[in-house]
């Protein structure tokens, strides 16, 4: 794959006149930016904006995010915005684009403003959710990894190009919601209902974490994801455990017989119908040059754990995976001696592409009766499932996108096939029809929706450097599938 086309500078900045508008001169500008302390006054007023979507009292925060923060910001590089809503969502959606020419390539992007609830007393001492606050390196607040600081790193940047070149050189269409933490409702049936006006060539967006730190990486999709209950409700009461010990049957037994003929004891997954027949080679490749860090606060992977035979790469980027999130039977705070009358699991299947999604709660009930757990309820949960989407390694944005990067950071670019997590991005690929291309500027140690979510500011200034560089060769000609 060839690197992306070289400006020729034939472009003019509209703060430096006279001066030839490069790709080197806007990343320079980039720099500066950063190192001015004017993109963490940015940063810090957008974290400051309380916008927790699982809190019925933040609705007014969700739209004064996109009324007072992304709007006025698409305004001033000359996109033009209107706000969208749905029935199903609980705050608008911002949609802005800015056409420069329709013969040029169009790029289409997307944020989310929501955040998981703060957790304020959680937090360590000194800081707050609701305040940039740097510590030890780190710069602290709520959604500086998810999302505010990956769609503001990308938003500044479109900015810098726009500003040294005087034009974007493409199309760009953006959309922001404020419900992705609460599952973007009413994001799929927005893209179904605005088909032909969200139509582009490829999505770059911004989610989720690198490799690791320091590697710039891409990811091409997102493992699916589908929450369900399984339980088991035996009688109307508990018994005492030695008057009917032995005679009536115990739900959490059951249960956990139940859950231990759906994963090994080493978490490989039961279910023939869960698990892809391989991994295509394309896949093998890259992830052949993957290694899973999290850094010194992430947890020791263990080398034993799930499926055998495969890397610790492939195992969290190319197959599935099969969790128990939380099980209760009796009262575990105060446990008494008796038998108690219902056992609750929630569990967790991450899946990759290959993996019919219409079949997984109907091979779960097939697996269960056919292993002898009738009594097991199954139902789905009220979060929605995320399909999993994979671009292939080989497809042309994805080389293209690769060489923009290492020509600005002079370092080799992970290529994931998918996030190992779970994001809308089937939307994208099946609604709108769109190959994805993901960069994303967190890393896997930040504490995302925990207490003290945090992002190594370095980090934040290699990101803004490397996505100016993308949107300039995105507007120097010899894009995918476009003439120079």
């Amino acid at each position: 794959m060839n690197p992306p086309s070289r400006p020729k500078g034939e472009y003019r900045s509209a703060q430096h006149e006279g001066t030839p508008a490069t790709r080197t001169l806007a990343i320079e500008q980039a720099e500066r930016h950063f190192d001015s302390g004017a993109f963490r006054e940015l940063l810090a007023r957008r974290l400051a904006v309380p916008t927790e979507s699982q809190n019925p009292d933040r609705a007014e925060a969700l739209e004064q995010y996109l009324r007072t923060e992304m709007r006025p910001a698409f305004e001033a590089m000359g996109f033009t915005c209107r706000e969208l809503t749905h029935e199903k969502a609980k705050a608008p959606f911002l949609y802005a684009e800015r056409i420069e020419d329709p013969a040029l390539p169009t790029v289409f992007g997307y944020g989310h403003g929501d955040v998981i609830r703060g957790l304020e007393p959680e937090w360590l001492p000194g800081l707050s959710p609701w305040t940039l606050t740097e510590s030890q390196q780190r710069w602290y607040g709520r959604g500086i990894a998810d999302n505010k600081g990956q769609h503001t790193v990308n938003m500044e940047a479109l900015r810098i190009v726009h500003q040294t070149r005087g034009r974007l050189g493409f199309n760009a269409k953006y959309l922001i919601e404020m419900g992705e933490e609460t599952g973007s409702p009413g994001l799929r049936e927005l893209c179904v209902a605005n088909r032909e006006t969200f139509a582009a060539d490829v999505l770059v967006a911004s989610d989720g974490p690198r490799l690791s730190a320091p590697r710039p990486t891409v990811f091409l999709g997102a493992r699916g994801s589908l929450n369900f209950d399984l339980t088991i409700d035996a009688r109307a009461g508990g018994h005492h455990s030695g008057n009917w010990g032995g005679l009536i049957s115990n739900p959490g037994i059951q249960l956990a017989h139940a859950i231990a003929s759906l994963v090994s004891p080493t978490g490989q997954i039961r279910v023939p119908e869960w698990r892809p027949q391989a991994l295509p080679d394309s896949v093998r490749r890259v992830l052949a040059d993957c290694e899973v860090d999290g850094g010194a606060d992430g947890p020791v992977i263990e080398p034993d754990w799930g499926e055998p035979g495969l890397s610790p790469a492939e195992r969290v980027f190319g197959w599935c995976s099969f969790e128990v999130l939380a099980f209760k039977t009796g009262n575990p705070d105060t446990p008494v001696n008796a038998i108690p009358p219902r056992a609750w699991a929630r569990c967790q299947l991450r899946f990759v592409v290959g993996v019919d999604p219409d079949d997984l709660m109907p091979a779960l009930r097939r697996h269960l009766d056919r292993e002898g757990f009738q009594m097991v309820k199954v139902a789905t949960t009220r979060e929605s499932m995320f399909r999993a989407t994979r671009l292939d390694p080989d497809d042309p944005w994805v080389g293209w996108t690769v060489a923009s990067l290492e020509q600005t950071s002079g370092k080799k670019t992970a290529i994931l096939p998918n996030l190992g997590g779970s994001l809308p991005n089937d939307i994208f690929t099946d609604v709108l029809g769109l190959p994805t291309v993901w960069v994303p500027h967190s890393y896997p140690g930040c504490s995302q929706h925990a207490p003290n979510e945090h992002l190594p500011p370095e980090l934040l200034r290699e990101a803004l450097r490397l996505m100016t560089g993308l949107y300039w060769d995105m507007g120097a000609g010899g894009t995918p599938g476009r003439i120079s």
